[in-house]
């Protein structure tokens, strides 16, 4: 919806009438996410995109059909239809689409939310069996991470249990479907409820303003986070070394998350690469701490099985040791600092996501594989900055 808030408001302000079509569902390789958009005014222009161009004429023609017979409608296109390859999804998966011929019942309070940048979950019913009574297809229900809602989805206690839900889907950042009965009973399917979240952009926290640095800085941006870099020392944490940066601080990495760590959560990462004993030690105990979902060291086994003696002495339990990604990334054979950045992203997502996959920190013998060099293709300045491994 955000994506496509402009063109609607501009053709609010020329007094047209618009359907929105919303992808609610997704089976397979789709094109789009769950929750992309695309807006249809009443001549047929279009806004925002629910394939990427496999079913959008398709989509439109719903959508101005919407406009004229009214009424909420739930359409799927893939290749499970007859006319899968009439509409052009050929990437094999399947779309499940919301097209409604009106904006969402708390479309105000959702645009004023976006506007701000507030955490707020929407909640749309999107399959609703004949026997709900009460309960209509495209109702929705806008939930903010206090609990705190506008809406309803038409019966109070349904109401109750999705705002429960909507509040967990804003912790975890994901969008996602789920199932109720009527009035809100798990384990039935009477009633389908898309809960669409719109959350601030995930924190990376990286500590130590190092090369490394900059190249993760620049793959965490093309990522989607809000980039933060941090170091003690003020003559390298400067923006003109991280333009791409949306912070720059200079200053001890304990004393920053003692005033920022509280608001580190499962999405955020914090990424150490210092490399020194007397900063990363107070920046790893200090991230500890905190409820950042992914936490990551820069170091060679030498250095890490240092650190560790030095973060037990500082009274750091196995347990909170386990939490700690070092050394950092996944076992890719990155060298340089741009596929070193790759590799901590990667180990990122898979640690997200549940995915198994090689993690250096997983298996035993040195970290670079003396059989691989770097490329002829690489400049001799590149290959200074390897990725160190003392």
């Amino acid at each position: 919806m955000k994506e496509v808030l402009a063109d609607i408001e501009r053709w609010r302000r020329e007094g047209l009438r618009v359907a929105t079509a919303r992808v609610v569902g997704v089976e397979g390789s789709g094109p789009r996410d769950p929750g992309a958009t695309m807006a249809v005014n009443e001549h047929g222009d279009v806004a925002g995109s629910v394939s990427g161009g496999c079913v959008e004429g398709a989509v439109v023609t719903e959508a101005l059909d919407a406009l004229q017979s009214g009424g909420a409608r739930r359409r799927t296109y893939g290749y499970s239809d007859d006319e899968a390859f009439a509409v052009g999804l050929t990437c094999g998966g399947t779309l499940h689409v919301l097209i409604d011929p009106a904006l969402p019942d708390v479309y105000e309070e959702l645009r004023e939310a976006l506007v701000a940048e507030d955490p707020v979950a929407l909640a749309t019913v999107v399959e609703a069996e004949a026997r709900s009574v009460g309960v209509r297809l495209g109702a929705s229900m806008l939930v903010r991470d206090d609990g705190t809602s506008s809406g309803t989805l038409g019966v109070t206690e349904l109401d109750a249990v999705v705002c429960r839900d909507a509040v967990g889907a804003l912790a975890s950042g994901l969008s996602d479907t789920r199932h109720y009965g009527r009035r809100g009973e798990a384990r039935q399917r009477e009633v389908s409820v898309f809960l669409e979240v719109f959350a601030p952009p995930p924190r990376m926290v990286i500590f130590g303003a190092v090369d490394f640095t900059a190249a993760l800085a620049r793959v965490g941006k093309i990522l989607g986070y809000h980039v933060e870099v941090c170091d003690a020392r003020p003559v390298f944490a400067t923006r003109a070394r991280f333009p791409m940066a949306d912070e720059v601080l200079a200053t001890r990495p304990e004393r920053y998350l003692a005033t920022t760590g509280e608001s580190l959560g499962p999405r955020d990462a914090v990424c150490v690469l210092t490399h020194d004993p007397k900063f990363d030690v107070p920046a790893l105990v200090a991230a500890l701490e905190t409820g950042v979902g992914y936490l990551g060291a820069m170091g060679s086994r030498r250095t890490h099985d240092d650190r560790v003696a030095r973060l037990r002495e500082a009274g750091v339990s196995d347990d909170a040791l386990g939490r700690v990604m070092s050394p950092i990334g996944l076992d890719i054979g990155a060298r340089t600092p741009e596929e070193t950045a790759v590799a901590i992203c990667a180990e990122i997502i898979a640690h997200r996501t549940g995915k198994a996959a090689p993690s250096l920190r997983d298996r035993a013998g040195p970290i670079h594989d003396p059989a691989r060099r770097p490329s002829a293709a690489l400049s001799e300045g590149s290959r200074a900055r390897r990725a160190p491994d003392a």
